[in-house]
């Protein structure tokens, strides 16, 4: 998350100087100048955050608690917790009921490690959402970024294939293919973004979308030509 947190940060501070120098907030006016205007990048956190919770696997699974077991996966920070077996414990886990909304499932903790380890992922992204809203306030914008609900666009676990909005809220099909173009990057918005990569390879020059570091490699000048190109 380091390296994210950090490099979106960088993002989110270089739109908010062209925020601030243009005197708006209005995306196409950001863009117009080679920044990425905050919506974008809502957007793109959609995709890849709903995109990686996927990857830890189903709510319940007899694999995680096997893995478990044998000390192969644990929890993050495992040595804060009393249990490190945890044979008789359990937990409490939403699922859809069927109708719509949610129930509740009590299953045994080894078997909800995926969920457990899902969460832990959710709360550090949380912690850059945070550090790149501070930015955002204290700049004087009201845009604020949102990780979307854990069970938005699953496609593996009890809530795969369910349609929710960013909330988590189930809604009709159709309302959610017709949300889908609204909440992910279109066509035109990954266009634009790779019209941004463009090579700068001056020292101490960035690119028009990024803000420069805080300091260089090793605390070295952020100037500093660490590569000879000739």
């Amino acid at each position: 998350m380091f390296v994210g947190e950090t490099g979106l940060g960088r993002v989110v501070k270089r739109t908010l100087e062209v925020m601030k120098a243009l005197g708006t907030e209005d995306p196409e006016a950001v863009r117009r100048a080679g920044a990425v205007d905050l919506p974008l990048l809502q957007r793109y956190l959609n995709f890849w955050f709903s995109s990686s919770v996927d990857l830890f696997g189903s709510e319940v699974s007899s694999n995680a608690a096997t893995t478990f077991a044998n000390g192969i996966k644990g929890r993050p920070d495992e040595s804060q917790y009393e249990d490190h077996a945890c044979t008789d414990a359990t937990i409490a886990i939403g699922v859809p009921d069927g109708a719509g909304g949610v129930k509740e499932e009590t299953v045994s903790l080894r078997n909800a490690m995926n969920e457990v380890v899902r969460e832990a992922y959710a709360k550090d992204c949380e912690l850059g959402i945070r550090r790149w809203n501070m930015q955002i306030q204290r700049a004087g914008f009201g845009f604020r970024l949102a990780l979307p609900s854990l069970r938005f666009r699953r496609r593996i676990g009890a809530w795969a294939n369910v349609p929710t909005d960013l909330q988590g809220r189930s809604i009709a099909r159709d309302a959610y293919e017709r949300g889908l173009r609204d909440w992910l990057p279109s066509e035109a918005d990954r266009s634009f973004v790779h019209s941004l990569m463009q090579r700068v390879v001056e020292p101490g020059k960035m690119a028009a979308w990024i803000a420069p570091p805080d300091r260089g490699v090793n605390n070295l000048a952020v100037d500093y030509e660490y590569v000879r190109l000739d």
